[in-house]
């Protein structure tokens, strides 16, 4: 979690802006070519931030930074002008200190960036076009973010301790119905369900004729709000200690120690993480050796729920049961205390209880608490880079850069005896006597090592003359190496044989190795003539072990930059608007190769795996299977053309940035279907088509008022991108992969890539309303007018937003301080849902008819969602599910005070924070902000009150 800080000094503060970081070096603002965007901790979101996507979230033009949900290890999807692929990866080269992560997580770990602690982080360096990101080749076609940490000082020690505690709420509820609500709804619409309501009904009894001779009789009746019941205010804090300072010889050094316990709003979803880190940069030989050394640990512990169906059995348990048991029927007793429905199966000739089956939906507040899914994780990034310049070349350095990052993990998950979760696991396979369906022990569980190791390597010649014709000659070319292994087991349980005692064991076909390498030359040359124009050219060829095709391991990709700093010419100056005037353009070549997640390490290898256990010789050995390849794989190519003007007014009171860009990608990752037999698979990966992406974006820096006193800061961002598949030889559409199925179970398609459109677009029916706008159920409009509603009378509809921006605001009267950021999009498209799965009347009764689960509130305004009939398989793919997603969202408002020399420290800074303050929007779900666009389940992202304090001494 982060807090507000003042900066040492304006020096420091001015030195951060001037000084970016780019690949494999650092360059001045001011003479940069490239599409490059620098966020400092001056600018960073305040509050409670558990990891480092949140302090930039809103904070740069193109930049869209989406999460799951409220969970402290929520995933992020970062997404940088658009993305790229359909089927390899979107989301950005990371670099942290140096060292590029890999795209695979630990295991349980979802969010990567919790590996560095938020208050650790000095600066963010965004590259977005070609021209700046080529450096990196063959990862860098969704763009690279890198990460610089702080660094030591000169002079005195200083020391910081910063702490906050928070308090997080859920403000806002799927809008489901109450026990009253839900009483009144099945008795005027189910009367014949009515008996299921409450505990203890009983169904009427009716004679062989059919006449009722006992009439039904309904249970009692109980009031219980399950959501409130499976979620909570959460509490969370967060402590970080840290030492700036230059040892006796002058080198500086920085540690820090941090701890963080974050409680998410659903029950025991808990996470606690220790971080510690070190920067060391000591200089030797006269300043002509200078040495990095960074070392960041970091221990994570969590109880990691199943938070999406412990969220879905909340939203749709019958309100009008408990949580607990109250009487002593099997119903109440089998599971440790918790309330469950049971329905016995009898012997169909004797009447004897043989077992009891679970009707409706479980307990959700038994699965929390009967369900334990502890995980660790330790990692450690360490890195060292040695840079020498030469003594008889003083112009000449030799860099070396030597990274490690390695992390375990151990996951297990284990149920309470007699659990309502455990029921699920049950397995015909395991003949336990009469109670079999309840153990005890662990069902699952899994060990993990990852290690990446990194090598680079490079010559770096720069010489700089203020007085001859080129004022910057800068050329630098190297090596790069990179390993990554991925080793691990699972571990799952078994009865002994003869006994009813559980087993843990491991069998060959739950372990796995799983290795990927890269291997690179690089270069790159800056000439700058006159301080005016500015030339760049960059060039990465790039291998993978991932393309074994012949001719298709090695990628090349070229880049180059140029700049015209305007302001430098004497007929500028004269006009005396500008301190900064500086015109950019260029044009390069990134590639992709990050399918791994889609088709595994290996996808252009023929090799054998394992076969399943249930598909085995006599004498039990495993049959082993072909798996499927493609050796015809090769890099995803990105073409970037950008322009761009930066400007900065004569005062620097206002400044910004405005561009426009145009990507075509070529030889797209995409899954597709292959004739039967070949590739031995129906479906894969290939490189199949071309994609154009356009855009542009704008940022504005004002500076209304500065005074000794008072100073107001106004910034702000917007980005536009139009993504179009060009052509996907000769197919109209290949599938989406990832969220092309609607979350309702059904299996139906709703996404798909087509030709013409943005990557994964929905292909729905549209829907027919009645004159008081009421959708009418299985009613389409014709759109071929044949007579016939079909496949045909679909249409494509466009869902991810076009727009985005970003803006806030900084007040500083005294020792005062005011700030607040907001964050939003302006059209897109979200599914709900909720609509689709609980928004029709026949939902009430369960699929097995003992039981009844609740819906959305037809009585709250919402009487458009009252269908009769589960939707038919057009209905599901109405375009009504649709809404708009554009929204308005407040991510923080920070008040603070300092205090200076106060109780013996340099300085004290209190302040409070409010996260996720409000949201504007029309939809009417949960969040409308969703990266899978499925309005499904989400964790709710709560409002976070924090209050903190900082001591500097």
């Amino acid at each position: 979690m982060l807090h507000a800080q003042q900066n040492d000094s304006v020096k420091k503060e001015t030195e951060i802006e001037q000084v970016v970081l780019i690949g494999y070096g650092k360059q001045k603002k001011s003479d940069l070519t490239g599409s490059i965007t620098s966020v400092t901790e001056k600018d960073f979101n305040k509050g409670a931030m558990v990891s480092a996507d949140q302090l930039i979230m809103g904070k740069a033009a193109g930049v869209r930074i989406t999460n799951t949900g409220g969970n402290p290890n929520a995933a992020p999807n970062i997404v940088i002008r658009g993305g790229g692929s359909l089927s390899a990866s979107n989301q950005p080269l990371i670099v942290i200190d140096g060292v590029p992560i890999a795209i695979d997580n630990p295991a349980g770990i979802s969010n990567p960036l919790l590996l560095v602690n938020p208050n650790d982080i000095e600066s963010f360096s965004i590259l977005k076009d070609a021209s700046a990101t080529a450096i990196y080749g063959s990862r860098a076609s969704a763009g690279v973010i890198i990460i610089t940490t702080k660094k030591g000082t000169s002079g005195k020690p200083k020391f910081s301790y910063n702490a906050n505690v928070s308090l997080g709420e859920v403000y806002k509820y799927m809008n489901v119905m109450s026990s009253d609500e839900f009483v009144r709804f099945v008795t005027e619409n189910l009367p014949n369900d009515a008996w299921k309501l409450g505990v203890g009904g009983s169904a009427p009894v009716r004679d062989a004729n059919g006449n009722i001779t006992s009439p039904a009789v309904m249970g009692k009746i109980y009031s219980t709000d399950w959501q409130k019941e499976v979620l909570r205010n959460s509490l969370s804090t967060d402590h970080v200690f840290s030492a700036s300072a230059s040892l006796p010889d002058g080198t500086p050094i920085r540690a820090s120690l941090g701890y963080n316990r974050a409680e998410g709003v659903v029950k025991m979803n808990d996470l606690d993480r220790y971080t510690a880190s070190i920067k060391i940069t000591p200089i030797f030989f006269d300043k002509h050796l200078k040495i990095d050394i960074n070392s960041k640990s970091i221990w994570v512990k969590q109880n990691a729920i199943d938070e999406g169906s412990v969220l879905g059995a909340a939203i749709a348990m019958d309100p009008t049961k408990p949580v607990y048991a109250v009487d002593d029927s099997p119903a109440s007793t089998r599971f440790g205390g918790y309330y469950q429905y049971l329905s016995p199966e009898t012997n169909a000739t004797t009447g004897e209880v043989l077992r009891y089956l679970k009707a409706g939906s479980s307990n959700p507040v038994a699965d929390l608490f009967q369900r334990s899914k502890p995980q660790s994780t330790s990692r450690y990034l360490n890195n060292i880079e040695f840079d020498y310049k030469t003594h008889f070349l003083p112009d000449l350095r030799a860099v070396v850069n030597l990274g490690y990052d390695y992390s375990v993990t151990k996951l297990r998950e284990s149920f309470a005896y007699n659990s309502i979760s455990q029921y699920n696991t049950y397995s015909p396979l395991r003949p336990y006597p009469n109670d079999y369906f309840f153990y005890n022990g662990f069902e699952t569980g899994e060990d993990q090592t990852m290690k990446n190791k990194l090598l680079d390597a490079y010559l770096v010649y720069n010489k700089v003359s203020t007085d001859s014709f080129i004022s910057n000659f800068l050329i630098q070319g190297g090596y790069s190496y990179q390993d990554f292994v991925n080793d691990g087991s699972k571990i799952r349980t078994r009865l002994k044989p003869g006994t009813q005692e559980l087993e843990y064991f491991t069998d060959i076909e739950s372990v796995y190795y799983n290795r990927y390498n890269l291997q690179s030359f690089f270069g790159r040359s800056n000439i700058d003539i006159l301080d005016k124009y500015l030339f760049t050219v960059t060039f990465r060829a790039d291998a993978s072990s991932l393309f074994q095709g012949l001719n298709k391991t090695w990628g090349y990709f070229p880049a180059v930059g140029f700049a015209w700093k305007a302001s430098s010419e004497e007929w500028i100056k004269n006009l005396n608007l500008f301190s900064e005037l500086k015109l950019r353009a260029g044009w390069g070549l990134t590639g992709q190769q990050n399918i791994q997640n889609v088709v595994g390490y290996y996808p252009s290898r023929p090799l054998f795996i394992v076969g399943s256990s249930v598909g085995q010789y006599l004498g039990g050995l495993n049959t082993y299977t072909a798996a499927p390849f493609n050796n015809e794989l090769t890099w995803e190519k990105a073409e970037t053309y950008n322009v761009g003007i930066d400007f900065s007014s004569k005062n620097r009171r206002i400044s910004g940035t405005v561009e426009y860009y145009n990507r075509r990608m070529t030889d797209l990752l995409a899954r597709v279907t292959y004739p039967a037999g070949q590739f031995l698979t129906n479906t894969f990966v290939k490189n199949t088509g071309e994609m154009v992406s356009k855009g542009f974006e704008a940022s504005l820096t004002i500076t209304p008022v500065k005074t000794m006193d008072f100073t107001w800061d106004l910034n702000g961002n917007i980005a536009y991108n139009d993504s179009k598949i060009d052509n996907l030889e000769g197919q109209r559409f290949v599938s989406a992969l990832q969220d092309q199925n609607l979350p309702s179970g059904t299996g139906a398609v709703i996404r798909q890539h087509f030709v013409g459109y943005q990557p994964a677009s929905a292909y729905v029916y549209q829907q027919v309303y009645d004159q008081n706008g009421n959708p009418l159920q299985n009613v389409f409009v014709d759109r071929n007018g044949d007579g016939i509603i079909n496949d045909s009378d679909r249409y494509i509809l466009e869902i991810a937003p076009k727009t985005t921006f970003g803006f806030g605001t900084n007040l500083a009267y005294k020792n005062w301080d005011l700030s607040a950021s907001f964050h939003g999009q302006i059209g897109g498209m979200v599914h709900n849902s909720r609509k689709l799965s609980q928004g029709f009347i026949e939902q009430a009764a369960t699929s097995d008819g003992l039981a009844l689960n609740n819906l959305v509130n037809f009585y709250d305004g919402m009487s458009s969602f009252n269908f009769v009939t589960r939707p038919n398989d057009q209905m599901q793919l109405s375009d009504y599910f649709y809404e708009d997603a554009s929204f308005l969202r407040c991510d923080n408002i920070t008040l603070g005070y300092r205090f200076n020399k106060l109780l013996g420290f340099n300085s004290v800074r209190i302040y409070g924070t409010v996260n996720n303050a409000f949201i504007v929007t029309k939809y009417t779900g949960q969040d409308p902000e969703t990266p899978s666009t499925f309005d499904n389940n989400i964790y709710p992202r709560p409002r976070i009150y924090t209050f903190g304090f900082n001591l500097n001494f």
